[in-house]
């Protein structure tokens, strides 16, 4: 399998997206203006006619083999270190995170699948082993760039988000895969420094991308979406 860049580059100007978005930020506004506080020509209006906000996550699932690898790779973390053997989360790369509305989900589903729909499939190779002191240990995602062209797009979902009194969306600029998180720091100290050592080199075809949802950080993520991604050739 190749690594690293999209074979044929679905760019797609930010101003062109961002320009559409404004016409459904628009319209949707419109449909409110029985509501309150609509901002007088912005067309923004509050969170609150936007029903109760929930945690989404858009991420990316290694499959198959290299997926029960990355398990394997978590369970013997956990055990040589002593950690708590359930819990583990499925190996994921997170691409974003956001609060909206449920009642903004239909609208951001359209839009995260109108993008995904102008973006090529393409090779992730995750490379070794790194950490972020004093929780984190992580394994790195070699090659950034298809990440940027996807994310530049996903910026588009942003400022619809934040009309409707949303925080700004957290596009995760730095991709990494997590083998532990929420470590302590003396499980760290301990692990880190054999990790460092430790041999990972991985690659796998990212052709779909899965919207996440939960109510607050304790709660377990249900699917809401699978977004296709363009076949890497046609």
């Amino acid at each position: 399998m190749k690594t690293g860049l999209v074979k044929q580059s679905n760019y797609v100007p930010i101003s062109s997206v961002v320009g559409g978005m404004n016409s459904a930020i628009g319209g949707m506004n419109m449909a409110h203006q029985g509501g309150r506080n609509v901002a007088a020509g912005s067309g923004m209006s509050l969170a609150g006619d936007m029903g109760q906000r929930a945690e989404y996550l858009l991420v990316i699932y290694p499959h198959g083999e290299l997926e029960e690898r990355l398990l394997h790779e978590q369970r013997q973390l956990a055990s040589e270190f002593g950690l708590p053997a359930g819990g583990r989360n499925r190996p994921h790369i997170t691409v974003a995170a956001f609060q909206a509305g449920e009642l903004m989900e239909d609208t951001l589903i359209r839009w995260i699948q109108r993008i995904c729909n102008r973006h090529r499939s393409f090779d992730i190779t995750l490379n070794n082993y790194s950490g972020f002191p004093p929780h984190t240990i992580y394994l790195r995602v070699q090659d950034h760039q298809p990440f940027f062209e996807l994310m530049h797009q996903l910026r588009a979902i942003d400022e619809f988000i934040r009309s409707c009194g949303c925080p700004p969306v957290n596009l995760v600029s730095n991709p990494y895969l997590s083998i532990a998180g929420g470590l302590t720091e003396r499980v760290y100290n301990r692990a880190m420094p054999e990790y460092s050592r430790k041999d990972f080199h991985e690659s796998f075809l990212v052709d779909r991308l899965v919207l996440l949802k939960r109510g607050h950080s304790f709660d377990a993520c249900k699917t809401v979406n699978i977004f296709r991604l363009l076949p890497e050739t046609i």
